[in-house]
């Protein structure tokens, strides 16, 4: 609980600043769901063209964007250095948050807030209530899938940056990484073989961010619930491990810096 009230307190905090220019906040918001959109128009005229792959048609796709654009905007706002944590690694600016009393993994990626995160994150209920699955007891699941999807998402971005205390700079891996998982998310599951469908369940677990994700929220199932919920378990404690491994390795940056 006392962690908790933390984390609020940080987001609150954040929240605010990415607020103080009003203008700029609704920008990035609304520019982002037009991002969204434009990209996702490309899969409305493919469907138009080929009406489904292997079962799997647009109003699945819709799903299948909204709750990984929802996961995906989660992550950014309330964890945004989830995604430049090997910089701050690597740069040896871990240094402020390990000198505070405070869970250093848990300070550092929530420290910072990615406004446009906003736009992804309402834009994925808009796309999965344009899907034609929604109801009550469906928009329940949605969220919960988004929770756990979100949790797979952040523990992989931990896991994968965390590799900067063993290998430096690694941004251009880091974003190869991040684009893989959002690239084999959005693609229908039924369009991969069974090694194909390892992998992403494990190396790259795209999967469980949005095909597994989006079946859950059309039909409840013991199965799907049971595989996103030992995904997000499995991939955050992997993480956690990784991070506290490598923080053993920290060097110091030897600098004197304010974290803003």
């Amino acid at each position: 609980m006392k962690e908790l009230k933390f984390l609020v307190a940080i987001w609150k905090t954040n929240l605010q600043s990415a607020m103080e220019y009003r203008a700029a906040f609704l920008t990035q918001v609304i520019g982002m769901m037009a991002n969204n959109f434009i990209y996702f128009a490309i899969w409305i005229i493919f469907f138009d063209r080929f009406k489904d792959i292997r079962g799997w048609g647009v109003n699945d796709m819709y799903v299948t964007f909204g709750v990984l654009a929802s996961s995906f905007g989660l992550v950014s706002l309330l964890f945004g250095n989830a995604f430049t944590l090997s910089d701050i690694i690597a740069k040896g600016r871990l240094d402020y948050y390990l000198s505070l009393p405070r869970p250093v993994l848990l300070h550092t990626i929530a420290s910072r807030t990615i406004a446009s995160g906003m736009g992804d994150f309402l834009y994925g209920f808009i796309s999965y209530g344009l899907s034609g699955y929604l109801t009550w007891d469906g928009l329940l699941r949605y969220v919960l899938a988004t929770l756990l999807a979100a949790t797979v998402f952040a523990a992989f971005l931990i896991l994968t940056q965390s590799l900067a205390f063993w290998f430096g700079m690694i941004t251009n891996f880091s974003n190869l990484v991040l684009n893989a998982m959002l690239t084999f998310g959005i693609y229908p599951i039924t369009l991969f073989d069974n090694y194909a469908k390892l992998i992403l369940f494990t190396i790259i677990p795209a999967a469980l961010i949005g095909a597994i994700p989006a079946e859950f929220i059309r039909a409840f199932s013991w199965q799907t619930l049971g595989e996103l919920l030992i995904g997000a378990i499995g991939f955050l404690s992997l993480a956690i491990f990784t991070f506290h491994a490598g923080l053993r390795r920290y060097e110091s940056g030897s600098a004197i810096q304010i974290e803003v």
